[in-house]
């Protein structure tokens, strides 16, 4: 099985954890961020996780491949997100890509590695953020904001290994990507349940984190 994707997008990390963390092989292929033709003639559309399955055919959306893959190693179906958690993520999910963003385009990633694809990465986000470099001037203003919300999820995790307690769920499949491009903002600082819980996912899942590199 192949996976394309870009390395700073988190849902292209909801489905490189499932790979992890069901030890399934998978060789995974990042695109260029402004390569529309590949995708289009994959799935139809400009999007990125795609899951080219061992029959040839393509796969989108990266809570159906989470699905699939945690089907495919025998595993029930992860359990659902409790309430409190998803309020989090749709609150978080305003703000942070203002944050994540004007830092992804600084790191070298593979995604933008010709300068067309930053230029197309940044024009097609400033609908959705505004200006990357005023947003990068707010990066206190921001920090302020996200340490509050790491309070917030800091108090519903039950434990470091798994944010229900008990096993594998989608929570940690939304939350950990988000938390795994905040570890490219210097200054952030996770709580240590948070910090040590986000260590624990990416060595479990195989997915980097961004300290080493942090802007």
């Amino acid at each position: 099985m192949k996976l394309y994707i870009y390395d700073h997008c988190p849902f292209c990390v909801r489905a490189r954890m499932i790979f992890g963390l069901r030890e399934m092989a998978t060789e995974e292929i990042t695109l260029l961020n402004d390569d529309e033709i590949t995708p289009i003639n994959m799935i139809g559309v400009k999007q990125v996780p795609i899951l080219q399955k061992s029959d040839g055919k393509y796969m989108g959306e990266s809570l159906d491949i989470v699905s699939y893959i945690n089907e495919l190693s025998g595993y029930s179906p992860l359990e659902s997100v409790r309430s409190e958690i998803q309020n989090w993520f749709e609150q978080v999910n305003v703000f942070y890509n203002r944050l994540v963003m004007p830092r992804s385009v600084q790191l070298g990633l593979a995604e933008f590695a010709k300068p067309s694809s930053v230029v197309y990465f940044i024009e097609h986000k400033k609908k959705l953020i505004g200006d990357f470099e005023e947003n990068f001037h707010k990066t206190n203003e921001y920090i302020t904001q996200m340490q509050q919300y790491f309070v917030e999820l800091d108090a519903l995790m039950v434990s470091k290994e798994w944010l229900n307690g008990k096993e594998l769920s989608l929570e940690d499949i939304i939350i950990f990507p988000i938390l795994r491009n905040l570890t490219m903002v210097s200054g952030l600082n996770f709580p240590e349940k948070l910090l040590n819980y986000t260590h624990k996912m990416a060595k479990k899942s195989l997915v980097n984190l961004y300290f080493d590199c942090a802007i």
